[in-house]
């Protein structure tokens, strides 16, 4: 098990992960409008865990804060464990806070 969070507190535990490299996904009004119902992406945070012992610790985190857990899945040699839905959203991050702003990467010259 990783030593990420020292508190006992689930709901600081969370927010230790989620602003170390968490996101959201957020869905765009107006193309929801525009696009109707051909536009799938919903409201969604991912956790990310750097292993196998993370994401497990992040799963039981979630459980003791009353999240409904989806499957988590593996992306960039990472797992992502997604909250889906507008309610658990907009829950969690009453909880743990907004995100923080991060710097955009600058341009390349060709």
């Amino acid at each position: 098990m990783t030593n990420v969070a020292t508190s006992t507190d689930p709901i600081k535990q969370l927010a230790v992960y989620f602003h170390r490299n968490g996101y959201i996904r957020a869905l765009d009004p107006v193309r929801r409008k525009r696009q109707g119902r051909f536009y799938k992406k919903g409201a969604e945070v991912r956790l990310v865990a750097n292993s196998a012992a993370e994401l497990r610790e992040i799963r039981r985190l979630l459980k003791q804060a009353g999240f409904k857990r989806a499957r988590p899945f593996v992306k960039d040699r990472q797992w992502r464990q997604p909250l889906y839905g507008v309610a658990e959203v907009a829950r969690f991050l009453a909880l743990v806070g907004k995100p923080r702003r991060r710097k955009r990467k600058e341009s390349r010259p060709a």
